[in-house]
């Protein structure tokens, strides 16, 4: 291991993964999902590069770029290009705030680097099995969940927006005389999307029977409610997803961000521009965006392949 200089910090690593995930928070602004999984990969870290002494504490100075790299190594067989870039991402993250906060004198994560991610194709579904999963859901005034269930499948659709998005949706973020909901995306960036004619009737009959039913006194102004009255989570939702698109025949398995691309999808496919679809979705840099380009362009590759007669 590379040893620096002594390291007068006494924390255990349960301590400094905590104050980790207050920079995380803090001063990061980042999700909770995102701090569960750096906090995740720096404690994985810690347990294998730095061992704790006898009263507990780690001594980060331990910390060396060779480690780093051996650390990521180790990862590689069992691990995704993606989850190992977003180990080398926290990893990166911690030192460069432990460095700050003078926890360590040098920054070893400076030199790491990132493996390539590859990029695939996510499988997207069809105009005709989303509408096939959406028209499954026979909504009733009776049934007030079969209201919620189909008036969030056509928001999901309409708005191509994040499941973590929607169930944090409450009554007033919706605007029915401009036909759009305000919603708030990743680092707490607000957007406001654009909602279909089929998406606005679904909303309307929740909101005139199956909400009224449903609501408690945990309701508050919760859009979307679970059986119990309080706000539905994401669970609910993506066990929604699964079920409506599985009842599809020939519908690949998907979940709540499937219905995320297959709007994004489908609006390249009709014809919009891909800064239109990169504000619909919230993303903030175009190039994730561009992914939906590729699905395009290869969806029009196959028929070419099939339909042309010379191809």
């Amino acid at each position: 291991m590379s040893v620096g200089p002594v390291n007068s910090d006494r924390s255990t690593a349960e301590q400094v993964l905590e104050a980790f995930a207050v920079h995380l928070r803090a001063e990061r602004n980042r999700s909770e999902a995102t701090v569960r999984a750096y906090s995740g990969d720096v404690r994985d870290l810690l347990l294998t590069v730095v061992p704790a002494e006898d009263d507990g504490a780690v001594d980060l100075s331990l910390l060396g770029l060779a480690d780093l790299r051996s650390w990521l190594a180790d990862a590689a067989a069992d691990h995704s290009r993606s989850t190992l870039a977003r180990r080398t991402a926290a990893a990166r993250t911690f030192t460069a705030w432990a460095r700050r906060t003078g926890r360590i004198e040098q920054d070893p994560g400076l030199r790491l680097q990132a493996p390539k991610r590859a990029r695939t194709l996510p499988r997207v579904l069809a105009a005709t099995q989303v509408a096939s999963a959406i028209d499954g859901v026979e909504s009733s005034p009776d049934d007030p969940m079969s209201l919620r269930d189909r008036a969030i499948l056509e928001f999901l659709y309409s708005t191509g927006c994040r499941v973590a998005e929607l169930v944090g949706l409450d009554v007033g973020d919706l605007d029915e005389e401009n036909k759009s909901a305000k919603v708030l995306g990743k680092g707490d960036r607000e957007r406001v999307v654009p909602l279909g004619e089929p998406a606005l009737k679904a909303l309307r009959d929740w909101l005139g029977a199956g909400r009224v039913a449903l609501s408690g006194p945990e309701s508050g102004q919760a859009l979307f409610l679970g059986r119990r009255g309080r706000r539905v989570d994401q669970r609910q939702v993506r066990t929604l997803v699964n079920r409506a698109v599985a009842a599809v025949p020939g519908a690949p398995a998907t979940s709540p961000h499937g219905l995320r691309h297959a709007a994004a999808t489908h609006m390249l496919d009709g014809g919009a521009d891909l800064r239109s679809v990169q504000e619909l979705l919230g993303h903030a840099t175009l190039s994730t965006t561009q992914i939906y380009t590729h699905v395009s362009v290869d969806r029009l590759r196959r028929s070419h392949r099939q339909a042309h007669p010379r191809a």
